[in-house]
């Protein structure tokens, strides 16, 4: 078994449950599911079916500023974005929209469009996407290759603390969850692929393409 998002073997146990086991990567200090104990893909989905985010709901729209908000100030007049995973209820559009930002949704199960990702962006979006990457290398270098020089990626995605909190963190209970990045995962990212690391709160982090 190697790190999903280095390919590192040095991994130990980091906790069971009575559902999953999961590995910490002593490398990017990625914690993980193993692949044998994820969901297939039409389970995965029908987990997502359940999901009712919309843009008529205030508390999502509430939420997703802690990422907008912040995003906005960094860009400027013109530029143009993707939404990569929207989900079945795509609002971050919407709201972008709203500001003057042109926004394409692009989601592997509900807005399958395979030739948005043959274009470059001034700005990604990833709202509570990371952590169902099953693989995350090649995803963040999709991504990477998706967004032009000096643009930026906002991904919002709770982070790892510690194993005290892990054990009782409800965020890693949802079986379609399977990678958990901590603040050093991200600082490994940045440096990586290039991009400088801004943390705006505990699950949003700005990343600046160098």
């Amino acid at each position: 078994m190697t790190c999903p998002l280095c390919f590192s073997q040095h991994l130990i146990p980091y906790h069971s449950d009575k559902q999953r086991d999961y590995f910490h990567c002593q490398d990017c200090d990625l914690v993980f599911v193993p692949n044998h104990q994820r969901l297939p893909l039409d389970l995965e989905k029908a987990q997502y079916d359940l999901h009712q985010n919309s843009p008529s709901d205030q508390g999502y729209r509430k939420f997703l500023d802690k990422l907008l908000i912040p995003l906005v100030e960094n860009l400027k007049d013109g530029d143009k974005g993707l939404d990569f995973g929207c989900g079945p209820g795509p609002t971050i559009s919407v709201m972008l929209a709203e500001r003057g930002f042109q926004v394409s949704n692009y989601d592997f199960f509900y807005y399958n469009q395979p030739e948005l990702l043959n274009r470059q962006y001034d700005f990604i979006t990833c709202t509570e996407v990371f952590e169902h990457f099953h693989r995350p290398k090649q995803e963040i270098e999709l991504l990477t290759q998706l967004l032009k020089p000096k643009g930026v990626l906002g991904v919002m995605t709770k982070r790892v603390i510690d194993k005290q909190a892990f054990a009782n963190w409800h965020y890693k209970n949802d079986p379609t969850h399977v990678c958990f990045y901590s603040e050093k995962t991200f600082l490994w990212i940045a440096h990586t692929y290039g991009f400088t690391a801004k943390f705006i709160a505990n699950d949003t982090v700005l990343l600046f393409k160098d």
